[in-house]
């Protein structure tokens, strides 16, 4: 049903650390937030996945549709998955109705795309001509770069575009909390190219859009990926 959240197993409290400038608090949140790609493996406790999903969840809709339909997996659930996305992965066994229909990155867009995987490669030591070190850095998406959860977006199809954006307002919101949090997240478009997979493991109803995923959990700042750092349109570009 759509505002449906399916959480892991429970685990222990976590504190919350209180706000008092809310206009900096806001900035500061948005600010850190960034695209993680390395964590320690210490879960989230359950009382705190319960209270940050339910933050995400006062995110704005088309009509108060609340159209997303989020899955989360942890444990030994979350290895399994991990397994079962790296060997659809390696046999080429994507989901044919998943990514993109036409390439959208061109121009500006693909400047930025290459841009940001730059920025990862230097950091993390990749050459350019290393073939296997770039297939293993990629690979890590369907590692979840550690993460100790990962959630999967989901929307009933009617909802086309409309659904996509009240779902992308959901998953911005989720990942600002988590930093709020002292956590920090990686949305994956790759986690949804293999929904079939995930579909498949989590009894997910077919019909249904797998949007993106999200790695997340306690960001490993001593990892090199750390270090990279994307760039931002100027104001005047957007």
């Amino acid at each position: 049903m759509p505002g449906q959240c399916i959480l892991a197993p429970r685990f222990a409290s976590q504190h919350n650390r209180p706000m008092t400038n809310l206009p900096q608090a806001i900035d500061s949140i948005a600010r850190q937030r960034r695209s993680v790609r390395a964590f320690k493996p210490d879960p989230i406790p359950q009382e705190t996945l319960d209270h940050i999903f339910a933050v995400a969840g006062t995110a704005p809709s088309n009509c108060n549709a609340q159209p997303w339909i989020t899955h989360v997996v942890s444990g030994d659930a979350l290895t399994d998955m991990r397994e079962k996305l790296i060997a659809a992965v390696k046999a080429g066994e994507a989901d044919e109705g998943a990514g993109h229909r036409d390439n959208p990155y061109v121009g500006i867009y693909k400047e930025r795309r290459i841009g940001a995987a730059v920025k990862l490669f230097e950091a993390t030591g990749v050459g350019r001509h290393d073939k296997e070190a770039r297939e293993a850095s990629f690979l890590r998406n369907y590692e979840f770069f550690d993460a100790p959860h990962a959630a999967w977006f989901f929307m009933p199809p009617a909802f086309g575009l409309h659904g996509a954006a009240d779902l992308g307002m959901y998953a911005q919101t989720l990942m600002l909390a988590l930093t709020a949090h002292g956590m920090g997240s990686c949305a994956q478009g790759a986690l949804g190219h293999y929904s079939n997979v995930v579909k498949r493991e989590l009894g997910v109803d077919p019909e249904l859009h797998c949007i993106f995923g999200l790695s997340f959990g306690y960001p490993d700042e001593a990892h090199p990926s750390t270090a990279a750092i994307t760039d931002r349109a100027p104001l005047s570009d957007l």
